[in-house]
């Protein structure tokens, strides 16, 4: 083998190289298209989960709250709210008691702001987040407080 590092040399694992990661990249696109339709739950979707994202959009919760890890962090992550919060039988009555019971007036504490929103419209956020609990994200967030 030759002592010096040749411009045929370099070039030759660049281009090598280059297009390994290019098949590594595509095999891991294939793969994850694959099985896109196996993680989410869009089977689930209602209109009233299409009506509770749309409170969740108009209200601008991801302001403050980050769902699936996406968002902002000064409010606890709600990817998982339904599972921390009771599941089933807890959650339906949880989640509309918090948000009309805020602000809280606790000094020294965050406050969520009170957006005086209807039953429906609580009733729909509430069966949003209950079916972004039910995406596959590989066990995030990673514990069950967020």
């Amino acid at each position: 083998m030759s002592e010096t590092f040749t411009k045929g040399m370099a070039r030759n694992i660049y281009y090598g190289g280059s297009l390994f990661f290019v098949l590594v990249f595509l095999a891991l696109t294939y793969h994850t298209e694959r099985t896109i339709p196996e993680r989410t739950n869009s089977h689930l979707l209602t209109e009233s989960v299409i009506r509770g994202k749309l409170v969740w959009e108009e209200n601008n919760c991801i302001g403050c709250h980050s769902l699936l890890g996406e968002g902002a962090y000064f409010a606890p992550e709600l990817g998982n709210v339904f599972v921390r919060r009771g599941g089933e039988e807890g959650f339906k009555y949880f989640l509309p008691a918090w948000m009309k019971a805020q602000p809280t007036n606790i000094p020294g504490r965050r406050q969520m702001p009170q957006f005086n929103l209807t039953d429906t419209q609580l009733d729909d956020l509430t069966e949003f987040l209950k079916w972004s609990s039910k995406i596959d994200t590989n066990n995030w967030p990673p514990n069950k407080e967020g």
